[in-house]
């Protein structure tokens, strides 16, 4: 099947999944109660969340820029940044396009192997899950009222996970398929160690796992641990300050702040283009747990702060793209 029309039916696909959710959660919302809602919303608190996020972005390009130094490189922090704000322009076209996206914009303009910042990449992402993960677990000790509940509320929103992971036999045949794999690879290795294709493969992981190598080579881990420690918090902040932006959120504290932060953290882990739908879904119904009716309190939350990050982060990924071909070429003539 044509490259070009894999791709088209991947967004459709997507994309289609997102809407679906997307109307689920709003399929029983009026709209005129929803607009009165959202009418009231002061937008101060929002611009400021918004200026929050940029901070975060411009920390998360310092971020990989130490972990891009070991390899040997030292990029132009405008072209990270600018490559980590097209990653999020391309998650909006295909769930995980993104990190293809930018280790592309990061090789075009700054001539960095594409597999050794692959491997940064993978690091940053497995930071980032772990920074999660951590929040979670304060969350599941300070807050397991909250989770019950919120299970207790949505019995079946978890039930077709459970059900897969419950089933052995689902289990035994991926443990399977993984040692298959492995057998296939030991046995085959000395027969095909010639051909092209094995070579370059070869040399891919190699790169690859040279780029994620690199933790244990950084002469900056302090700053490092900053950035990414600073990053979350940031994101925690800018929703935190959302609630300011609204009479029925107001009120909230920091730790269901974090609640919420969290519940949405997992919403954008779903492999819809920028958590549209489940981030709406588990935003709203973790606010009503806490006091805050789904209609129109909790759909006009999510509504106003998922659609202003996603503007702002679609509009500066598309100045990014615009800017970073006139920015290199500059660059280029100075040279």
């Amino acid at each position: 099947m044509n490259k070009k029309i894999l791709n088209i039916l991947k967004f459709l696909a997507f994309f289609g999944l997102s809407l679906l959710i997307f109307w689920y959660v709003f399929k029983n919302q009026e709209i005129d109660s929803l607009k009165a809602e959202i009418s009231k919303t002061n937008f101060a608190w929002i611009w400021l969340s918004l200026f929050l996020g940029i901070l975060s972005h411009i920390s998360r390009a310092m971020r990989w820029n130490i972990l891009i130094e070991p390899l040997g490189y030292k990029p132009k922090l405008l072209n990270t940044f600018s490559a980590v704000m097209v990653m999020y322009l391309a998650n909006y076209a295909l769930p995980r396009l993104g990190e293809v996206s930018r280790v592309g914009v990061m090789k075009k303009y700054e001539k960095i192997p594409f597999s050794e910042l692959f491997g940064t990449v993978v690091m940053e992402r497995a930071v980032d899950m772990l920074l999660l993960l951590i929040c979670l677990l304060i969350v599941m000790v300070t807050q397991t009222t909250v989770l019950l509940q919120f299970i207790e509320n949505n019995p079946n929103s978890l039930s077709k996970i459970m059900m897969l992971i419950d089933n052995k036999w689902t289990i035994i045949a991926i443990g399977l398929l993984f040692l298959a794999m492995v057998f296939a690879f030991v046995k085959l290795q000395h027969k095909i160690a010639h051909i092209k294709l094995y070579i370059k493969i070869k040399e891919f992981v190699l790169k690859f796992w040279s780029g994620l190598k690199t933790i244990s080579q950084l002469k900056r881990k302090w700053e490092f641990i900053f950035h990414s420690i600073f990053i979350y918090f940031i994101y925690f902040l800018m929703l935190y300050i959302a609630f300011f932006a609204f009479d029925f959120t107001s009120h909230l504290t920091p730790l269901t702040g974090l609640t919420v932060f969290v519940m949405a953290g997992l919403g954008m882990v779903v492999p819809v283009q920028g958590g549209i739908g489940a981030w709406h879904w588990l935003v709203t119904r973790t606010l009503f747990i806490f006091g805050v009716a789904i209609e129109p309190s909790g759909n006009a939350f999510a509504l106003v702060v998922h659609t202003s990050s996603s503007l702002m982060l679609i509009t500066i990924g598309f100045l990014a793209l615009i800017f970073l071909p006139i920015y290199n070429k500059e660059k280029n003539v100075m040279v």
